[in-house]
């Protein structure tokens, strides 16, 4: 993202200067936190008062809870960039985490607050997101982002349902899909966007020759490919026509990335790694592709998605987001090289445990080690810099 426009003279505490500081940090935190809670109640040594089953609390934390405060922090940082106009701050910026955490907490005691009240309460924060990001674009003029606000909307209608779907069925089933979904259209449609260009700025100024492919007719075709082959996946997940339009979506994909010379961008990991998390899109759209087909089974492909597009996406763009905005040098220290390394290794290792049920636990217990290891260690590395006074 290029620089934030100039700011409204703001004297509080520079942790509600940015949209991105806040979220950022509080989203990583929690990220790593439902994990350490997670894998004991998976093992059964602890319950939860929760309406939700223990999958289903494990599955909405991570999907509507972190992923949503990774994608406010981002959306809140990259919208002034789009539409010229000054960045949210200060109070509003506290409301919208305060009815982030809020939602954290009533989902977790949805058990004995009731399931309706802490579907209020977790819903209205997505819904307070979008309505903001849709004002601010609206007042630009900048209606082409508007797709982005229309996909937020998605995922809040994807939060809700899955409070009716667990309730009233007693699992969520389709509202998992529709947030997955969202979360990766997100993924396609942005990270179209800051993948080429920032490989390109970078090939430009250190590795001159070849150089990303703009974006053009074919990204267009395989954006409409992803969105088809998601919706089917949404609707009629067990369908051969589905997988077939997975695998499709999936080697589109593929050809995309590689249009983007991230194989020129080994020098510097700040950039290499977007190439990397971007690449688990294609492997989860090959992998639920094939579990249709019953070639591997469905979590592997999930959890492509989830633990290793999502996961990795979000670090690479919170730690560059974060050194860009806070003014410094942009480059991966060891300790950013470490918590890339550690998710890639979560990610693998939870795969592998869909892959080989035979290692699941031993697997699960690796993958939660350097899941929280990355996102902990995010908040360690970075904490200070989202608290500290933006340089001059």
């Amino acid at each position: 993202m290029p620089p934030i426009p100039r700011l409204e003279p703001y004297r509080g505490p520079a942790l509600f200067s940015y949209g991105f500081r806040p979220f950022f940090l509080f989203g990583a935190i929690y990220a790593g936190l439902a994990v350490v809670i997670w894998l004991p109640v998976f093992c059964g040594e602890l319950a939860l008062p929760t309406a939700f089953s223990p999958r289903d609390w494990h599955v909405h934390e991570m999907l509507y809870g972190y992923v949503s405060a990774v994608v406010t922090g981002f959306l809140l940082t990259a919208i002034p960039n789009w539409t010229g106009r000054l960045p949210l701050q200060g109070a509003p910026l506290m409301v919208l985490l305060i009815a982030w955490a809020a939602g954290r907490v009533a989902v977790t005691l949805s058990g004995t607050i009731g399931w309706l009240p802490a579907a209020v309460i977790d819903g209205g924060f997505l819904l307070l997101v979008g309505a903001a990001a849709a004002r601010e674009i609206m007042a630009s003029g900048n209606w082409g982002n508007l797709k982005v606000v229309a996909l937020i909307g998605l995922l809040a209608a994807g939060n809700v349902a899955f409070h009716l779907e667990a309730h009233f069925e007693g699992a969520a089933d389709y509202s998992v899909r529709i947030g997955m979904a969202a979360v990766i259209m997100l993924i396609t449609l942005i990270g179209g966007r800051i993948v080429p260009s920032l490989t390109r700025n970078w090939l430009a100024r250190e590795n001159p020759g070849r150089l990303p492919a703009p974006f053009g007719r074919f990204d267009a075709v395989v954006i409409a490919a992803s969105a088809l082959a998601l919706l089917l996946w949404i609707v009629l997940p067990q369908m051969h026509a589905t997988g077939a339009a997975l695998l499709i979506a999936g080697l589109l994909q593929l050809a995309r990335l590689a249009r983007w010379a991230g194989d020129r961008t080994t020098r510097e990991r700040l950039v290499l790694i977007l190439h990397v998390g971007y690449a688990f899109v294609p492997f989860g759209f090959l992998l639920v592709g094939l579990a249709t087909f019953d070639v591997v089974p469905a979590a592997a492909g999930v959890h492509a998605f989830a633990g290793g597009a999502i996961g990795t996406m979000t670090l690479a763009v919170m730690t560059r987001a974060s050194l860009g905005h806070t003014g410094r040098t942009l480059t991966a220290a060891r300790a950013t090289q470490a918590i890339y390394l550690a998710i890639l290794l979560a990610a693998f290792a939870r795969i592998g445990a869909a892959l080989a049920p035979a290692w699941l636990i031993p697997l699960l217990a690796v993958s939660a080690i350097f899941w929280v290891a990355a996102f902990f260690g995010f908040g360690a590395a970075y904490g200070k810099l989202l608290v500290a006074r933006p340089s001059a």
